[in-house]
């Protein structure tokens, strides 16, 4: 028990809380101590009867049983493996970040229940998170049943089918996948890609009470960061943040997925760092300033190693 117990302490501060609701209000249905019926969207019930909980309870209850059991647990395990991924990993730091994340998609997924009639919440939510972190490492090599690898992108799709084999629909992962898409396009894509504005921002309460990444039992030490908004990147801090092994190079920090660091041609200044996979990964960094050469400074360019030289052409 007392490994379990580690190991349940092990898992990072939000993604515990969600695990084990999603854990509990099943079982609470399980063993009838609270019947199930009160527990799922109905419109009606929610809209002109005032039970407000309902949105909460159709997001953590899945009504488990023969037919429905195995599809439970594969999805308890996407919620364990990806959003302990997400929170470790691209929001390390930023809790308030994360739960604002999970409070977009969840109400997102909310009015698209109500206006779609859809009882249970759960699978939507978890494969919202799922999607953005298949977006943030689009590029990884993922495996899956059977021994089958491919890019983490087509990760939400293949889950998708997966799900529509052994649970016969497709209208929750989808539902999941276009929520997830729409926060990481409002959130990322579009500020970063399309030189469009920021449409979402953490609001300020949750910077002020979410607690910091420490006391929230996440890895220690991490510390606080810098929500998107403010953050200012250098060549000495964090180049990128996903990649775990940061090495190294001519006094220059950077992660593992950079190779070497050279001048950039015909820019005083201006250091090039060369990326694995091409041009495509490059980045420049201005010595001078020790701020990244991006447009607007959104940090996910760095994430996505598509940093590209002021006002250069893409590749």
């Amino acid at each position: 028990m007392s490994d379990i117990g580690d190991w349940f302490r092990s898992i990072p501060a939000i993604t515990r809380y969600w695990f084990a609701a999603t854990v509990a209000v099943p079982l609470v249905g399980k063993l009838g101590l609270i019947s199930p019926a009160y527990f799922f969207l109905w419109p009606e019930a929610f809209l002109y009867r005032f039970q407000i909980w309902r949105p909460i309870t159709a997001t953590f209850y899945f009504p488990v049983g023969p037919g429905t059991g195995f599809l439970y647990l594969v999805n308890l395990y996407f919620l364990y493996q990806y959003s302990t991924r997400l929170e470790t990993g691209a929001f390390d730091g930023r809790p308030a970040d994360y739960l604002f994340m999970l409070l977009f998609n969840w109400i997102c997924i909310v009015i698209t229940g109500l206006a779609m009639d859809m009882q249970l919440l759960m699978i939507p939510l978890i494969m919202s998170v799922l999607y953005v972190w298949a977006q943030l490492n689009r590029d990884m090599i993922v495996s899956f049943w059977f021994g089958t690898r491919f890019k983490a992108c087509y990760l939400p799709w293949v889950i998708l089918g997966f799900n529509y084999i052994i649970g016969g629909s497709v209208i929750n992962e989808l539902i999941g996948n276009l929520v997830g898409h729409l926060y990481f396009f409002l959130m990322f894509r579009y500020p970063m890609d399309l030189g469009g504005r920021n449409f979402l921002s953490t609001p300020q309460f949750l910077l002020r009470n979410v607690s910091s990444a420490q006391d929230c039992g996440l890895r220690r030490g991490a510390g606080r960061k810098e929500p998107w908004s403010q953050r200012k990147l250098d060549p000495g801090s964090a180049t990128s943040e996903l990649c775990a092994e940061p090495c190294s190079i001519k006094g220059i920090r950077l992660p593992s997925n950079f190779t070497h660091v050279e001048p950039a041609p015909s820019v005083k200044g201006v250091i090039r760092l060369q990326g694995k996979y091409g041009e495509r990964s490059s980045a420049f960094y201005h010595l001078s300033s020790h701020h990244a050469m991006l447009p607007r400074e959104n940090p996910l360019t760095v994430w996505r190693s598509r940093i590209f030289e002021k006002g250069s052409n893409r590749h």
